[in-house]
């Protein structure tokens, strides 16, 4: 990449060049201003972080956009989807809650995009929010910071590890504000996995010596047939770097409402549950016995996958994976939804309790299932000293965001973290595939004599998408 100095004499600049590109194909393009000057006070948009939404999702109205627009200092201004009746329902939803809220129409004149990098030309914006399929996260997180925004990712963070390096290396060389959405760190609304990480790294269980995690596998499907594209999708795009494929509802998402897509099945677009949650509870694993910034040494595993049909992610499965400080973890479905820490003078189990993902995610509530337990309740109740380990605290993930984005400090949840539980969800699936015992290098982020296995850490991505076709 040439340096800043260069770059300004030669007039190149990733804005200059998407720019130019953008207006070759849909002509010039403008930005009216979101809020007349004339508005002071609280209101002023100088006041305000503007947002655009990428991806306008199940997550998207039913988490991301609610739990931001809650926070007055947010003002979401654009929404972007390759599905146009998506994006229009996006428009009506962010203008409806604001209508409701600040009791006025037209508070905000939220702009639709189908393409993304449109989005990004926008110099109003200041941040995005990315909730779409699992293939389209580090690419547009990567670009978003090439622009200049800080960026909300929806987890997991990456598609394959390869990708991952290149998002958490290119957050850092830009210094943009990255949070993942792991909100089982924040304290709102599960207070009990960071109260259950402090106790276990202030010894209150010993020493930590084994770690269970309970996930669920998806069931299989059907085989589908080619359906005409719908007329309102932009399907080429929506596909981005993966390979291929015709076009059947089932492999997208539902067309008449929101429910759970049918992506999330196939592991063209993502791993299954074991990013899908796991992203989740691996990452408080890691928080728990302080190994945020590392990953396993060695993992093996085992799993069913369907024989046939559309739908073919991992469904029951068992792995091991053991660190360098000696702790092994177990995850699969034989085991309670959380996470369980053993040491060697008890345990502590934490989890959502009887509460899922979403409603219709695999894996049902267990209402007997207790969101805190311990092997001794005195252990629950154990005071924190002053001087002893006390974890980050974030009232809430999207409010976290927000504020590390007025004071430019770390999120609780920042991308090499988010890099790092991903990819120990990512060798996880990896150890599904291959029947034998790897062994996995965390400082270089490779396998150790296993081209097989190294040949995983990437995927094909088809031109002009993915993230090594970006343009810096």
């Amino acid at each position: 990449m040439k340096d800043k100095k260069s770059q300004l004499k030669s007039g190149i600049t990733r804005r200059n060049y998407l720019k130019k590109s953008l207006a070759g194909a849909t002509g010039a393009i403008f930005f009216p201003t979101i809020v007349p000057s004339s508005v002071f006070g609280k209101d002023a948009p100088s006041n305000k972080i503007n947002i655009g939404q990428i991806g306008f999702g199940r997550i998207a109205q039913s988490h991301d956009l609610p739990e931001t627009m809650k926070y007055d200092v947010a003002r979401i201004i654009a929404v972007c989807d390759p599905d146009r009746k998506r994006v229009e329902d996006g428009k009506k939803y962010i203008e409806g809650w604001y209508e409701k809220k600040k009791g006025k129409k037209q508070y905000v004149d939220v702009k639709m995009h189908e393409d993304y990098r449109e989005m990004l030309l926008n110099p109003d914006i200041d941040a995005v929010i990315i909730s779409t399929p699992d293939h389209w996260h580090a690419q547009p997180t990567i670009e978003a910071a090439l622009a200049g925004k800080d960026i909300y990712l929806q987890k997991p963070a990456s598609l394959t590890i390869e990708e991952g390096r290149s998002m958490s290396d290119t957050i850092h060389r830009t210094g943009r504000i990255f949070q993942i959405g792991s909100q089982q760190r924040s304290e709102s609304p599960w207070p009990q996995f960071k109260r259950a990480c402090e106790l276990v790294r202030n010894g209150r269980i010993g020493d930590l010596k084994t770690i269970q995690v309970g996930l669920p596998g998806d069931p299989g499907g059907d085989e589908e047939p080619e359906m005409q594209i719908p007329k309102n999708l932009n399907y080429d795009m929506w596909l981005g770097s993966t390979q291929y494929k015709y076009y059947t509802e089932k492999r997208v998402h539902p067309q008449a409402d929101y429910s759970r897509p049918g992506w999330l099945r196939c592991e063209q677009f993502g791993a299954g549950m074991i990013t899908g949650w796991g992203a989740h509870h691996l990452d408080i694993a890691h928080w728990g016995m302080g190994t945020e910034y590392t990953g396993p040494i060695e993992i093996e595993g085992t799993a069913e996958f369907p024989k046939k049909g559309l739908w073919n992610v991992h469904g029951s499965f068992k792995v091991t994976a053991k660190y360098a400080n000696g702790v092994t973890m177990h995850i699969g479905g034989n085991n309670p939804n959380g996470v369980r820490f053993e040491g060697t003078e008890g345990w502590i189990f934490v989890s959502r309790g009887n509460v899922g993902v979403t409603a219709s995610d695999p894996g049902k509530a267990d209402k007997n299932n207790p969101a805190f337990n311990a092997s001794d309740h005195k252990i629950l109740t154990s005071e924190i000293g002053e001087n002893e380990i006390h974890l980050y605290s974030s009232p809430e993930q999207h409010g976290n965001w927000l504020d590390s984005i007025k004071s430019r400090k770390p999120t609780v949840a920042p991308a090499e973290i988010a890099h790092r539980s991903c990819s120990a969800c990512l060798l996880a699936h990896t150890a599904m595939k291959l029947p034998r015992k790897l062994y996995w290098d965390p400082a270089k982020e490779r396998f150790k004599n296993d081209d097989e296995a190294n040949a995983m850490l990437s995927r094909p991505q088809r031109y002009p998408y993915g993230t090594n076709n970006i343009k810096s």
